[in-house]
């Protein structure tokens, strides 16, 4: 479901947004999400190995905990990261901060940042803000909005996504997922400008099962996007379940799993239609592959080349870098089997330039905000679709300015 359409707040949780005073901008940029009661948690983190502190400490607290987590404390403006033991000590008195305030114990407390590298994070501001914060914590839609817009940096848009499935006897599972990123996005998130994502439900579901819900979810939405290729320090998809529902969900329910997947993909392709500077949205269908792994080589080659990127900020049909971008992916190929449509126009056969080719029609086709390019490798089985974005000089205009 999208932002405008009806949809119900998962039981069991409250929300809310404040300034902090963190953003020079003077606006919210601290948010709390807070479960009645500790609720399981399934978590994915960058696969960076720089590391911004928060993550270290959430890997910490969902361990001593068991995987329950009680708040979530989320600040935009600073990453804290790359500050050393200062950054530790900072997403540490974040969570003793929050402990104090909600009656809970310190490691049931999940700090997230995002921002500017490689600046001390205040974290007395964050807990000066807290008690104020937590008062006026709400279940309602408004509530839940407020922090899809606090936890904003260089985005343009919220991004949220909805899905709701009834119960097998009385009741329904609710499922609410909010989450920012707009550059530096290229989630490699384990297993396997920041992406930060919040999925919260109200069914009744034990920690170890919650992460089996999880892995795959993440597997086939944010792992399949990218913006420019560069992989955040803070990347991070935390899983919520209160269970205030009563409906229990068993590991395995392809009812849920396929709910969830739904909430994670659109959050995924709000994230890479909200890119730094785009203006044009592209989706890769990879087939024919070795295996979905050389599909999804393939792909990250095309959407992390420079020159395939800024061809479609021209809408120009350049298809040899496409070619070029394939033969580079290290995925097994023949390159004499290669075709290559945009849309349903072909473009290239048999690894050459395809007898019906149109250039006015394929330019005007690439002039859309958003269109498809498939690929047929015609080694195998493999496959798999894949979100990315162009190349614009707004883009470089935003990164070049963003910390100044």
């Amino acid at each position: 479901m999208s932002d405008a359409a009806p949809f119900l707040i998962p039981r069991g949780f409250r929300f809310g947004a404040a300034v902090a005073g963190i953003k020079a901008s003077g606006r919210p940029d601290f948010s709390l999400i807070a479960a009645d009661a500790p609720a399981s948690a399934a978590a994915a983190f960058t696969a960076n190995r720089v590391i911004a502190a928060p993550l270290i400490v959430d890997k910490e607290n969902l361990r001593a905990s068991g995987g329950k987590v009680r708040v979530v404390a989320i600040n935009a403006g600073n990453a804290n990261c790359a500050a050393g033991q200062a950054g530790l000590d900072a997403a540490r008195a974040t969570c003793t901060a929050a402990s104090k305030v909600f009656a809970c114990a310190p490691e049931e407390v999940f700090p997230s940042s995002t921002g500017v590298i490689g600046v001390p994070l205040p974290a007395g501001k964050l807990a000066a803000a807290m008690p104020g914060l937590a008062a006026r914590l709400g279940r309602e839609r408004d509530h839940f909005l407020e922090v899809a817009a606090a936890i904003l940096t260089t985005d343009t848009v919220k991004k949220t996504a909805y899905a709701r499935l009834e119960g097998q006897g009385a009741g329904e599972i609710r499922i609410a997922g909010l989450g920012k990123g707009s550059g530096m996005i290229h989630p490699q998130l384990v297993p396997h400008a920041t992406m930060l994502v919040y999925v919260l439900t109200d069914a009744a579901i034990e920690p170890a099962d919650l992460k089996a819900f999880l892995d795959p979810a993440i597997e086939m939405s944010f792992n399949r996007i990218s913006v420019d290729g560069d992989t955040s320090t803070n990347d991070t998809v935390l899983l919520l379940a209160s269970g205030a529902s009563g409906i229990r969900v068993a590991r395995g329910d392809r009812r849920f799993q396929d709910a969830l997947m739904q909430v994670c993909a659109s959050l995924a392709r709000q994230i890479v239609a909200d890119g730094e500077g785009v203006s044009h949205v592209v989706e890769l269908r990879i087939a024919g592959a070795r295996s979905d792994a050389d599909a999804l080589r393939v792909a990250k080659a095309i959407a992390h080349s420079p020159l395939v990127k800024t061809a479609w900020a021209g809408c120009d049909p350049n298809w040899g870098r496409l070619a070029a971008a394939i033969g580079y992916s290290g995925a097994e190929i023949d390159p004499e089997r290669i075709d290559i449509r945009f849309g349903d126009l072909p473009i290239c056969r048999h690894g050459g330039r395809a007898a019906g080719y149109d250039e006015a029609a394929a330019h005007a086709y690439l002039n859309q905000d958003e269109f498809s390019i498939s690929i047929d490798l015609h080694q195998g089985q493999g496959s798999c679709v894949f979100w990315t974005t162009d190349l614009t000089a707004e883009y470089i205009h935003i990164n070049a300015d963003y910390s100044t």
